[in-house]
């Protein structure tokens, strides 16, 4: 009787079975969205969220010191949309209390999204690879 079963099992098998990868791989893309979530949501509480979130996606990816300031400079980058937005409306609306879409307030928003987006990147990379650092050393 165990041994029907266990044919059984073997044969609802279907071709593609033997060519996945491993479960063992780390997903790049996926660590990537965890750690940009990290950031997004710890930014209110944390004054280094960035560094929080690139450490969660690289500790997630547990590779190198490259993989692991790759993973947490895509975290990042994924990080900067949302964070973007906010500073445009909080800059654009509370402090210059001018229209954003103006054109003076365009080229500030240009100039914001990219001081925004190095911060996100380089401290998401310094994340991720202190990150891999770390869960080598303990």
């Amino acid at each position: 009787m165990e041994e029907e079963r266990t044919t059984a099992r073997s044969t609802n098998r279907s071709p593609g079975d033997d060519e996945r990868p491993p479960r063992d791989e780390p997903n790049t893309l996926m660590n990537a969205v965890v750690g940009a979530i990290v950031t997004v949501v710890t930014a209110p509480l944390l004054p280094f969220a960035a560094i929080v979130g690139g450490g969660v996606a690289g500790y997630l990816q547990r590779g190198d010191f490259a993989e692991g300031a790759k993973v947490g400079a895509i975290a990042g980058a994924i990080a900067t949309v949302p964070a973007f937005l906010f500073a445009w409306a909080v800059v654009g609306f509370v402090l210059l209390g001018g229209d954003p879409l103006l054109a003076l307030s365009s080229l500030f928003a240009i100039f914001l999204f990219v001081v925004v987006a190095l911060y996100l990147v380089g401290a998401g990379a310094l994340g991720g690879a202190l990150a891999v650092y770390l869960r080598r050393e303990l």
